[in-house]
């Protein structure tokens, strides 16, 4: 024992003497090629002296960044996660400004603007060597993993943590944002996806499962991780009662859609016992929370959800990695954004603005922030783990869901699944990875660029109402705008009227994909086709006859154009009716059709099965939302040591909350984390407590131990 802790200590000296070697070698090389950074001083110096200079120099930047790094990055935990990126450079500088001003006789000099340069390189080299060196030593990898787990149960034992038995295998659940069950299997079978392609070949297998009349990620999300979706009609909605647009994306409507949800079940989440949330909407009732939206508009120490961001950017090896792939992806969607417009692609939506850095933040700061935290989990051997990457979803609603730019995105998260698997193999318990997607999307030309009108104008034309002649364009909804806003402490998505709009005749009119939604302020309860057409007598036949609806949904009726009816209550009325847009889509519209809150009039977009086209009435040309094509199938992966998902193999599950069960039975299959079962007050009131910060447990990302040991 006391041999192989020797044998351990000597391995960290010579690899931490290899990285200081190295680290002084790429000093000596860029102080040769920079002209503004020197190792000697003004008289001149011997090749000795200036390499024990940058000997020295390169050590002080080391041991700074290993001691004042971290505790800059917690200091500026209130800085926005954007800027923080921005000043990553500036940080690693200055760091090295202050390591040459420690070295003796003043031979160290460098200009500010060179210092960030110099530090950037020589962070990146240092964490290679670091990285390699680690590699090569697989076994003292695993003592340290194991060093870690036996930290943490012993941290637990003293604090009196619940924790599930690590002899069980635990379960990685990794929810790929938007793709959809046939991009999954070409993008495998292109060679794409080429991790999913072996895995699909040995160890897992893959279905379909059939989404909820709302193909989103907040009522799908809700659904697996809570158990119930039960009345989220949509993306965006109006609630008569409250007099409120609520937006699933909007951190205190997520934070009310959860607690609603922990009522109606009756338990915490899938998550409860030992789990861990990371990049999602909602916790799912974990106590380990990351970049979870749902609370993230606490204010004060209550919000740890932006803990993540400490936990990786603490590295500023991870932090100058981030920054530069953070540049290269936006450099990466101007190029693509021109090319598109040069080859006069069509559909093609707006790129410019903001967008190619929200895009950026998807596709690389959450991807590698969320990444890192569920490394931290597995190494720490949590039993539940379950975690959103967005990157495909944002990329497809601007580029499509098919074509270059989203096979490139697909790439690299194939690249994390297998730097997932390579982690998990040195975890200290053995780990089941399920892969799923909340959705898929649909391709097709925005319902404004088809027609030349949003909804809303052919609406209030319906209605006699005033037109503007200058069509507006509806705002995208897409995921990671809400975190984007979140980690600019700007987590409000609308405010004044749009989330409250004044009482009165205008009607209210909110789109979420192809699925759009009606309602009346000043028509009490749910108005019934009679009232609507004594209100607006030309409205329902305006939109029901217009070619760019498919049908609508009235208090029980489905209309389409000509004056096609159908009493959702009539059997096979209805599923005659919809039967273009796939098996359960009268099922879907059905169970809609019983929410609370559901709106006066529900609007499905035009669908063409030969193309598999929509019309968005956001502005975006690969949508989600409503019913027709591929949105509306998503895809359930999991190790083929677990049982079928399905009541009987091959059975394709329906809606968001048979894959919450599915999810739950393999949890108990591996003896993990039991979902509470128990007394429906008591878990709901913990849950609602938590949501409120009045629970005291609070959210810690991955320590500082963790974060250690995945360099």
């Amino acid at each position: 024992m006391r041999g192989g802790r020797w044998r351990s200590t000597g391995s960290a000296l010579v690899r931490v003497i290899l990285v200081w070697a190295v680290s002084t070698l790429t000093m000596l090389a860029l102080a040769g090629i920079l002209p503004d950074f020197r190792l000697e001083s003004a008289d001149g110096d011997s090749i000795t002296r200036i390499g024990l200079t940058a000997a020295w120099g390169a050590g002080a930047f080391g041991l700074l960044s290993a001691l004042v790094w971290p505790v800059l990055v917690r200091a500026l935990l209130l800085v926005p996660a954007l800027v923080l990126g921005l000043l990553v450079f500036f940080l690693n500088g200055s760091l090295l400004l202050l390591a040459l001003n420690l070295v003796p006789a003043g031979r160290g000099e460098v200009a500010p603007e060179t210092a960030v340069v110099v530090a950037a390189v020589m962070s990146a080299v240092a964490s290679a060597t670091s990285t390699a060196l680690a590699v090569r030593d697989d076994e003292a990898y695993r003592r340290r993993l194991y060093r870690l787990a036996d930290r943490r149960r012993r941290r637990q034992r003293r604090q009196g943590t619940r924790g599930a038995d690590e002899t069980a295998p635990g379960l990685v659940i990794i929810q790929l944002d938007g793709v959809g069950h046939e991009v999954l299997r070409r993008a495998a079978g292109r060679g794409v996806m080429p991790t999913v392609a072996d895995w699909l070949a040995r160890t897992h297998r893959v279905t379909s499962w059939r989404t909820d009349w709302s193909s989103q990620t907040g009522a799908s999300q809700l659904g697996i991780l809570h158990g119930s979706n039960f009345d989220v009609p949509a993306f965006r909605w109006y609630e008569k009662d409250t007099g409120e647009v609520m937006v699933c994306n909007r951190p205190t409507n997520a934070a009310d859609l959860q607690r609603r949800a922990v009522a109606r079940t009756g338990n915490g989440g899938l998550l409860t016992l030992d789990g861990a949330s990371r990049g999602n909407l909602f916790s799912g009732g974990a106590d380990q929370l990351a970049l979870v939206l749902s609370v993230s508009a606490r204010r004060g120490r209550a919000n740890r959800s932006r803990a993540g961001y400490f936990a990786y950017f603490s590295d500023p090896a991870n932090a100058v990695r981030t920054a530069l792939s953070f540049t290269a992806e936006v450099g990466r969607e101007i190029g693509q954004s021109v090319r598109s417009r040069l080859r006069e692609d069509r559909p093609r939506v707006s790129r410019g603005g903001l967008y190619p850095m929200i895009r950026a933040f998807a596709t690389v700061v959450e991807r590698d922030v969320v990444v890192a935290a569920v490394i931290g989990d597995m190494l720490a051997g949590r039993a539940a783990v379950y975690a959103d990457l967005v990157a495909y979803d944002e990329v497809a609603h601007h580029s499509g869901p098919h074509g270059r730019d989203t096979d490139q995105v697909l790439a690299r998260l194939d690249r994390s699944l297998a730097l997932l698997a390579r982690v998990a193999e040195h975890a200290p318990r053995e780990y089941r990875i399920v892969l799923l997607s909340d959705h898929g999307q649909s391709p097709g030309e925005t319902f404004l660029g088809r027609y030349g009108l949003t909804l809303k104008d052919l609406v209030r034309a319906g209605c006699g109402l005033p037109v503007s002649r200058r069509a507006g364009r509806t705002r995208s909804g897409a995921e990671a705008r809400a975190a984007v806003r979140a980690a600019l402490h700007r987590p409000v998505e609308e405010e004044g009227e749009e989330a409250h709009p004044e009482p009165g005749p205008d009607p209210v009119v909110l789109a979420s994909g192809n699925l759009g939604l009606i309602s009346f302020p000043d028509l009490p309860g749910r108005a019934s086709r009679e009232r609507i057409e004594r209100a607006h007598p030309a409205l329902l036949a305006t939109l029901a006859n217009h070619p760019g609806i498919g049908f609508l949904l009235v208090d029980g009726e489905v209309l389409g154009p000509d004056g096609a009816r159908a009493r959702l209550d009539v059997p096979g009325e209805a599923e005659a009716a919809l039967a273009r847009f796939g098996p359960g889509a009268a099922q879907a519209v059905r169970r809609t059709d019983s929410f609370p809150h559901v709106a006066d009039i529900m609007v499905n977009s035009a669908y063409d099965p030969d193309t598999g086209a929509v019309h968005a009435f956001e502005e975006q040309i690969g949508s989600h939302g409503g019913l027709g094509g591929e949105q509306g199938h998503a895809f359930l992966m999991w190790p083929s040591e677990l049982s079928e998902p399905g009541p009987e193999p091959g059975a394709e599950l329906v809606g968001a909350e048979a894959v919450h069960r599915v999810l739950r039975r393999w949890l108990r299959e591996a003896d993990g984390p039991q979902v509470p079962v128990g007394p429906r007050s008591t878990p709901a009131r913990a849950e609602n407590q938590r949501l409120e910060g009045v629970s005291d447990g609070i959210f810690p990302c991955v320590d500082a131990s963790v974060r250690d040991e995945t360099r």
